[in-house]
């Protein structure tokens, strides 16, 4: 799809239409659930595409509350790691999701500057079956990420993996309107 630049020296940021569990990169954010337990989506592919030890290693670490996100090896992926980012489910906007979407990046960040990782893809956490509408979550990840990003440049690659055309268009068009 498209690459796009940061004006000022700091991280490339991308946006691909790709399945993420393809991409050669530190790290994949998984959109988890808060039990870390596999399930449908993109969290399901992901368990899949890495193998048994994920679930394994998910179950060690008891799970992860809702707005914050945990690491486990990537096992069979090409990604060395995977960050579980638990996003809320979409109950209208009232109910915190915004800020609770906006700590899944943050806490993903964080980890990444934790395990010194040089690239990470996130993946359109809480845009499936959690319902959060896809072009205000595209919004709230790149500002997010551009705010931490600013604040540390580690990573040094940020990728937007979307699932489909539309959802990478949305992540697009929040770069240009933020960037």
């Amino acid at each position: 799809m498209a690459t796009v630049h940061r004006q000022s020296a700091g991280p490339l940021i991308e946006v691909v239409v790709a399945d993420i569990t393809t991409l050669e990169v530190d790290a994949i954010v998984n959109a988890a659930n808060a039990r870390l337990a596999g399930g449908g989506g993109v969290d399901g592919a992901i368990h899949r595409a890495a193998g048994p030890e994920l679930i394994k290693a998910c179950r060690a670490l008891g799970g992860c509350p809702t707005g914050e996100a945990r690491i486990t090896p990537g096992f069979r992926l090409r990604a060395r790691f995977v960050i579980h980012a638990v996003g809320p489910v979409w109950r209208g906007g009232g109910q915190n999701e915004d800020a609770l979407l906006a700590g899944c990046y943050r806490s993903s960040l964080a980890l990444a500057q934790e395990h010194k990782l040089a690239s990470i893809a996130f993946s359109a956490i809480s845009t499936g079956i959690y319902g959060f509408p896809a072009d205000r979550a595209a919004r709230i990840a790149v500002a997010t990420a551009l705010a931490g990003l600013a604040e540390v440049w580690v990573p040094e690659r940020v990728t937007f993996c979307c699932y489909s055309e539309d959802s990478a268009l949305k992540h697009l068009a929040a770069l240009e309107g933020i960037g």
